[in-house]
């Protein structure tokens, strides 16, 4: 047990390091000229409006983890579940592969709660089903209510594309199939997972399907300040960017999104934008949750370790 809180303190130092490290490059990619044109051709209005999605997203994030502290079998505040959420995923978006970097923030703060190690793997577990669902839901609403019109954006016809939809439908359709009927653990060779309740399952399609929406809303409110771009088409560049970006583990899916959302998105698009995203929606989070999550260890090293009675999972 000492050894692997060691591992995890490692690891969460590592990842202040290279947050920190990231920030300072990945800012050094653009020009100060060349943001402030950027921020500058963009209407006010439409940053604020950009930004309240980017909120609204990271909220979403945080009902991730509330309700995977649930079905790890706890009910910890959300004020606690927020902090975690937050500070791991800030980083974990910009670090890349989430799973261990934003894991290892998530079990400094949940094994403090009284979470096992085993349960932070299960809130680490459910979280990514729930991101998975959220964007396989949204590419199917994204390509279905278009009607197929979404087929043009991607190069394929639409019937493919409306089957495609479809396809991408029936993933959470099946999944509340599982959770509904399903009542003992699922084996996958040496993996075993227990399905959550049905009203659990729910959640998790709701509100990662409404996190990436917000994303979405987010680059489209960027984009309407340049040109007169659907929302729904958006949706769609950006499912197939966030698909792109977690397959190359690229840290922060930094230049894969861009360089997928351009590709598939009409040619007056513009660049300036997906700068403006970046920033809005990678690195002031990142700039925040790093100077919080530091000050919450130098907290928490203060206070007497307490240990949180365990509740049933809802």
């Amino acid at each position: 047990m000492v050894t692997r809180r060691r591992v995890f303190k490692i690891l969460a130092a590592l990842a202040i390091v290279v947050a920190a490290f990231l920030v300072y490059r990945s800012l050094g990619r653009y020009s100060l000229e060349e943001i402030r044109l950027s921020v500058g051709s963009i209407p006010q209005q439409r940053l604020l409006f950009a930004f309240a999605f980017v909120v609204g997203s990271y909220t979403c994030l945080s009902g991730f983890d509330w309700l995977a502290v649930r079905y790890a079998g706890h009910a910890l505040l959300y004020r606690q579940v927020a902090l975690a959420s937050f500070c791991s995923l800030s980083i974990g978006h910009n670090v890349g592969m989430a799973a261990l970097s934003s894991g290892a923030v998530r079990y400094r703060f949940y094994s403090r709660w009284g979470l096992s190690g085993e349960q932070v793997a299960k809130v680490i577990i459910f979280c990514g089903v729930t991101v998975g669902l959220g964007l396989v839901t949204l590419a199917g609403l994204a390509l279905t209510i278009t009607q197929g019109r979404g087929g043009d954006l991607l190069g394929i016809n639409e019937v493919t594309a409306v089957t495609l939809g479809c396809i991408c439908l029936l993933v959470p359709t099946l999944y509340l199939l599982i959770c509904w009927r399903v009542e003992r653990p699922l084996i996958l060779y040496r993996w075993s997972f227990q399905p959550p309740s049905v009203w659990l399952a729910l959640g998790q399609i709701a509100v990662g399907t409404l996190n990436f929406a917000c994303v979405a809303a987010c680059i489209h409110q960027l984009m309407l300040g340049i040109s007169a771009v659907n929302y729904l088409t958006v949706a769609t560049a950006y499912v197939t960017a966030n698909i792109a970006a977690l397959i190359s583990h690229v840290p922060g899916g930094l230049g894969v999104l861009e360089a997928t959302i351009l590709g598939v998105l009409p040619i007056d698009a513009s660049i300036g934008a997906l700068v403006v995203f970046r920033i809005l929606y990678f690195f002031v989070p990142l700039m925040v949750g790093v100077p919080t999550l530091v000050a919450s260890e130098a907290y928490f090293r203060r206070q007497p370790r307490r240990r949180i009675s365990k509740q049933p999972a809802g």
